[in-house]
């Protein structure tokens, strides 16, 4: 891919994400997923299952453009409980490597009151960028 991740000179190098990220090709705007499958019912209550599954619901939407997780230049997370998100880390960075399987993403995540759905625990945007021919 047409990628290239910013790291500013001197900077601390971020574990898990990248401070920034420039890329050319194809945009694709992925709308806030959250824990729940297909039918829009939510399977579990826990933060990592619904992680898993907010992440595999992106990487079906990118499927649509012809895009895989390897495209992801930018996500955005919304979590209802910081202290559950950072307690749970390691299980959530698993989950991660996972359905996605790399960190040059420049990514964002902050504690919001609540989400729309009430059992969401998180919500995940993303955009990613599709190099072309």
């Amino acid at each position: 891919m047409n990628m290239k991740v910013l790291q500013p000179a001197g900077w601390a190098i971020p574990k898990g994400y990248a401070n920034g990220v420039a890329a050319q090709g194809l945009q694709v705007y992925v709308a806030g997923q959250i824990g729940w499958n297909a039918a829009s019912q939510f399977e579990s209550d826990d933060l990592v299952a619904q992680v898993r599954q907010a992440l595999l619901n992106v990487r079906a939407v990118l499927a649509e453009a012809g895009a895989e997780p390897s495209h992801i230049v930018r996500m955005t997370w919304y979590l209802t409980d910081k202290r559950e998100y950072l307690s749970r880390v390691r299980e959530i960075g698993a989950a991660f490597r996972e359905v996605v399987g790399h960190y040059a993403i420049a990514m964002t995540a902050v504690q919001v009151v609540a989400l729309i759905e009430d059992r969401a625990k998180v919500e995940i945007e993303v955009t990613a960028v599709v190099p072309q021919p």
